[in-house]
């Protein structure tokens, strides 16, 4: 499966440089290219995880590798879902590359051996990982939004740098798509957290266990209702809204990467890293 892995990263090489030449030629043809190849690169993608799935046995989420493998699967394929819903088609220039680097990351990273059990064909972990990933998915995109109404508001407000003036959209469909995909976000963030608890239940006896990532979960999942509350009753727009969502993705990642490297936790038995 190693060329298998090879053309997965090729394609979204491919994908990633057509995007970022998109950006500056802005000609409709690179994007159908960059999108193609987007989707190749995910078919193939959805291939070697499903080779995997069934050489192993169960759910391939259970290293660093097979964690960053399915995480750059999910990010693309919520994009390349989301991208005609909200005709973004600009975010492509951020999301290929972030999903080709996650890829190459996984590639190089030593796939270290995990011994099979019974709890890892669960129906309750995989709803729980595929809900998590996918809104984890969601809101990268809202941080990518995020990031991109800050340079174009930067654009309107200096009047020097019109580069990204003409190429980005509106702030009102920046600031409303960002709002879309935190609300998809965090709606699967909840369906994650509710059947990771029934999960921890069945294995553990008990819905919680003040583990370390169930603490850092919970504080992602609460910065995030606290975001919509503000934006729906305080009203909430714009740059702090797009600060906000660049933040709380950082807090994704911390509770992603950062809880796993460098606290203890039953987590860490799952996730040989």
């Amino acid at each position: 499966m190693t060329l298998a892995f090879v053309a997965v990263i090729l394609l979204y090489l491919a994908s990633s440089a057509g995007y970022l030449a998109f950006l500056f030629v802005q000609k409709k043809v690179l994007h159908r290219w960059s999108y193609a190849a987007m989707m190749a690169g995910f078919l193939f993608h959805t291939g070697l995880l499903g080779y995997q799935s069934i050489s192993l046995g169960y759910f391939p989420i259970h290293n660093l590798h097979q964690t960053l493998l399915f995480s750059a699967w999910t990010l693309a394929g919520v994009y390349l879902f989301l991208k005609y819903k909200y005709h973004l088609k600009i975010l492509g220039a951020y999301t290929a590359p972030l999903v080709t680097f996650i890829v190459i990351q996984a590639y190089f990273i030593p796939k270290v051996p995990v011994e099979q059990a019974a709890v890892f064909k669960s129906i309750w972990l995989i709803i729980h990982v595929v809900t998590i990933f996918i809104g984890e998915a969601s809101l990268a995109l809202a941080c990518g939004t995020g990031i991109l109404y800050l340079i174009q508001e930067h654009g309107i407000k200096s009047k020097t740098n019109r580069f990204f003036l003409k190429r980005l959209p509106s702030l009102q469909l920046l600031d409303s798509t960002g709002y879309a995909f935190i609300v998809i976000g965090f709606t699967m963030l909840t369906i994650g957290l509710i059947s990771g608890f029934v999960y921890a239940q069945s294995v553990w006896g008990r819905f919680w266990s003040w583990n370390p990532k169930e603490i850092w979960s919970c504080i992602t999942w609460l910065f995030y209702a606290a975001l919509l509350h503000e934006r729906l009753v305080a009203g909430w727009r714009g740059r702090r809204s797009a600060i906000m969502a660049i933040i709380g993705f950082a807090a994704i990642l911390f509770t992603f990467l950062g809880v796993n490297l460098f606290l203890e936790g039953h987590h860490n038995a799952f996730t040989k890293w």
